[in-house]
């Protein structure tokens, strides 16, 4: 099971100047040109899909350490940096309309892959994205997509969503997934847990999955009753009714952002043309065109009314992952995690071909983060 978390992202405005990322490039290249023939590209992508180290790495670079651009200045940095003919690992992608261009780099990235795993790569692109878009629909709509990718056909994936002025982080590593749908993030980084978030990646969510899938392969023109609007008790969902046995009240909120009637005839089409398909599982439901969050919440919300298949409401970020702050924002500096991030940074500066001037500013950020 992956580790989830939340670090405190608050969005800024602006670039990073030039002078720094240039020098964001030098470094970041020479820090990962040591890891990878050290370690390895695998050991690589194990790190940048770590959210401690991840957050470490764009510290010693000279980021904020707390700015939601500290992702985006950072692969911006690696994707400038890292030569696939040299180090065999490329970055596809990037913020904003550069994320949709992943595809078109993978494809033409200068790196001995064959034609079937560049067409998996993009496969698992897209796929990465519309999960942590759709599936868990946490309100972050993801606007940074990047994909760092080795020779191996290995990969990870760090995106990026934004939800007002506030943004969260997911990494992924190709050694962790299992299964696309289920739990398949090696780490979430957020400002805060949200209540009442549908999470049908989560192992609480599989009978919904599973029910999501009958669904479709039924019908949709079955499915029309549930979503239009007209029902007087959600008892009328199982045809239970006060007389049979004891209806709990309910408290409804005042105002509820899904409109049934909205939604009916749109999410039908969409799910006739799923229907025509026939998806086998519910990860082939989610890659088809179409499907999205008002689809699989649609489905999700017959499953748990009519056949009482549950769905997690748990938000997956569930612990912090950044060093903390000096204002103890979002908690005071765990200083023995912190001085192992920066013995590591140190040893890898240590073996690292830089010019003389960028080890020493970099040597004196990493005193300054250490005092």
């Amino acid at each position: 099971m992956g580790r989830r978390g939340t670090a405190t992202l608050p969005l800024h405005g602006g670039s990073a100047p030039r002078w720094l990322f240039d020098r964001m490039v030098d470094l970041g290249g020479a820090i990962s040109g040591v890891i990878v023939e050290e370690y390895g590209r695998d050991e690589l992508l194990r790190r940048l899909a770590d959210p401690y180290w991840f957050q470490a790495f764009g510290c010693v670079l000279g980021f904020d350490w707390h700015s939601s651009g500290l992702t985006t200045t950072t692969m911006g940095a690696l994707k400038e940096a890292l030569d696939p003919q040299e180090h065999g690992v490329f970055v596809a992608g990037g913020k904003g309309s550069t994320s949709r261009q992943t595809p078109t780099e993978i494809d033409e990235a200068p790196i001995a892959l064959s034609g079937g795993l560049r067409r998996s790569l993009k496969r698992h692109s897209r796929l990465s994205a519309k999960v942590d878009n759709a599936c868990v629909q946490d309100t972050y709509t993801i606007y940074h997509h990047t994909m760092v990718v080795t020779e191996d056909g290995d990969w990870t994936v760090v995106q990026q969503g934004m939800d007002g002025s506030t943004a969260r982080r997911y990494h992924w590593l190709s050694d962790d997934v299992d299964e696309f749908v289920v739990e398949p993030q090696a780490a979430i980084a957020s400002q805060e847990r949200k209540s009442d978030v549908l999470d049908m990646t989560a192992v609480g969510s599989a009978e919904a999955r599973d029910v999501s899938v009958d669904l479709v392969q039924d019908n949709p023109a079955h499915l029309k009753r549930y979503l239009e609007p007209g029902q007087r008790s959600l008892a009328d969902f199982g045809g239970v009714t006060a007389h049979d046995r004891a209806v709990p009240d309910l408290e409804m909120p005042a105002h509820h952002e899904l409109r049934l009637s909205d939604l009916s005839e749109r999410t039908i089409d969409q799910l006739q043309r799923a229907y025509e398909y026939q998806p086998d599982d519910y990860q082939e439901l989610v890659e088809l065109d179409g499907i999205g969050q008002g689809s699989l919440r649609a489905l999700s919300m017959i499953a748990e009314l009519v056949h009482d298949a549950g769905t997690s409401r748990e938000d997956p970020a569930k612990y912090s992952y950044a060093h903390g702050g000096k204002d103890g924002t979002p908690y005071p500096v765990k200083r023995e995690r912190y001085d192992r991030s920066i013995d590591f940074m140190q040893l890898v500066l240590d073996q690292a071909d830089l010019d003389r001037g960028d080890a020493r500013s970099a040597r004196s950020r990493l005193r300054e983060l250490a005092a």
